[in-house]
């Protein structure tokens, strides 16, 4: 499914985030930024050991060891990726701050999307953010990640947004969430 918000484009897929040619992926991190499960370890599999080299660097100098905190965001290049950078965020974990959880995800899909559109990147793929191991019901994710992004593309000329979902199950869920955003 494809969409035009203003002269931007908003597109869902089933398909592998680490065989996107988008300029940039997104990585669904962990704090450590040491790679992980899910689209975490895949993306730092197929990046190559460089990819976390440069996120140990980060996290010494940028982050003076702490965890990157959750719905912020950091950018690598990246290496073996097709992608030219990785920008990384946290993810909520679902029930951890329920009162924070909403705006937590947002700000992950928003501060990515103004990374990007500071370093004119014009086109970036997303995972479904925090909903596989930290469990986020993707229905709830759903409408979050949607309703941040077609907000941001509505008042910014920023390029492609592209959605690439693991499961086709995953990607009728958003599918769904996108027509009912649309019609709203």
């Amino acid at each position: 499914m494809k969409v035009k918000i203003n002269d931007n484009t908003l597109a869902l897929m089933v398909g592998d985030i680490t065989e996107q040619e988008t300029e940039a992926i997104v990585n669904a991190a962990n704090g450590l930024l040491q790679g992980g499960g899910g689209v975490d370890g895949a993306i730092h599999r197929a990046a190559g050991k460089d990819l976390l080299e440069e996120c140990q660097k980060i996290r010494q100098a940028e982050l003076k060891g702490e965890e990157l905190p959750t719905g912020e965001v950091i950018i690598t290049a990246g290496y073996n990726l097709p992608a030219n950078f990785v920008i990384h965020t946290v993810g909520p974990v679902w029930n951890e701050n329920p009162d924070m959880e909403e705006d937590l995800l947002a700000n992950c899909y928003r501060n990515a999307l103004l990374l990007a559109k500071v370093r004119n990147i014009k086109s970036i793929s997303f995972p479904s953010i925090s909903t596989g191991v930290y469990r986020y019901p993707i229905d709830q994710a759903s409408e979050i990640a949607l309703e941040t992004i077609v907000n941001f593309l509505g008042e910014n000329e920023f390029g492609d947004v592209v959605i690439t979902l693991f499961e086709q199950e995953d990607y009728e869920v958003y599918e769904a969430a996108l027509k009912n955003l649309m019609e709203q």
